[in-house]
């Protein structure tokens, strides 16, 4: 009996909150949790749909045949060479962004009966979306690297794809990050969503994608600051550098040969980047690291709110 008194003696053991914390790590630290919350939202994605996930790769597809189609053989983009590769190299992450961004804003408002009822780490939501969006990133790269090799003059090289890595690194940084941060401010200000949309609409044209990088070097080569305020953008940071991995190595002498001055264009391999290109990446990867930290705090700070203000 006194054995039994003992073991069922909780006056020793501390006061614990029933909520689960932990932030980030307390989210990769209950995996399990987190690789159903993927897969639940993967076949919310998909349900009623005869060809799932076959759609992830007839939708990048059918783009980049537009692209192609309209900018390569209607326009006539010669200005640039493989200009569909070119844009659509962009796209992959302008997309992985945006997406990231929208899914992770909206995550806890759509599971509000999860967030109610379930004692778990909120950040488990943005950062599922987030890895939902990844996941449908990569039928994209697939076609991306399927159009380089039809070129038939791809010629990658080490530190084009660890440039294309670095690019990748800032924009799942920062995507996550900003998914995050909105995912929390969004439950105290609904109209948020509305803000967030317009913003991620305005993302596709402050980037080098849908126009190579010379332009605006040559638009404002009087007035550098401009440039320099235009490379301060991280995505534009991450579409160059992804880029450099995968659309200028399709380039050959005699695609460059061909091509017109008209947009800046020039021969080479370096000649259409800004030059401090990698340093630059760096210290945007570092910078996204940061925003991602002050991410986590701004959720924390409202964390606690959050049940409440989905109830009203």
């Amino acid at each position: 009996m006194a054995e039994l008194a003992e073991r069922h003696d909780l006056a020793h053991l501390p006061m614990v909150d029933p909520a689960a914390k932990g932030g980030l790590v307390g989210v990769f630290r209950r995996r399990y949790l987190l690789r159903l919350m993927v897969r639940r939202e993967l076949r919310a994605r998909y349900i009623g749909s005869k060809m799932g996930l076959l759609w992830s790769y007839i939708n990048p597809l059918s783009r980049f045949l537009t692209f192609y189609f309209v900018f390569g053989i209607i326009i006539g983009r010669g200005q640039v060479p493989h200009f569909a590769i070119h844009l659509f190299a962009g796209m992959v992450l302008v997309n992985l962004f945006v997406e990231s961004f929208n899914a992770g804003t909206r995550s806890i408002i759509q599971n509000k009966v999860v967030v109610q009822k379930m004692p778990l780490p909120r950040e488990i939501f943005p950062i599922a979306s987030t890895l939902v969006t990844l996941y449908h990133t990569g039928p994209q790269l697939v076609i991306l690297l399927g159009a380089c090799f039809i070129t038939g003059s791809f010629q990658p090289d080490l530190v084009g794809m660890l440039a294309a890595l670095l690019g990748f690194g800032i924009v799942i940084l920062f995507g996550t990050g900003m998914g995050l941060m909105f995912s929390a401010v969004n439950v105290m200000y609904r109209d948020l969503t509305r803000v967030v949309r317009i913003f991620t609409g305005m993302v596709p044209f402050s980037v080098p994608m849908m126009y190579p990088y010379t332009l605006v070097q040559e638009r404002f080569q009087d007035f550098p600051i401009i440039e320099r305020l235009y490379l301060a953008n991280p995505i534009a940071e991450a579409v160059l550098l992804i880029q450099r991995g995968f659309w200028i190595t399709t380039v050959s002498d005699a695609d460059a040969a061909e091509a017109k001055s008209e947009w800046g264009f020039q021969p080479g391999l370096h000649a259409n980047f800004p030059d401090d290109l990698y340093a630059r990446g760096l210290i945007m990867l570092g910078i996204a690291a940061v925003f991602l930290v002050l991410a986590q705090w701004v959720f924390t700070r409202l964390d606690d709110k959050i049940p409440d203000r989905l109830v009203a």
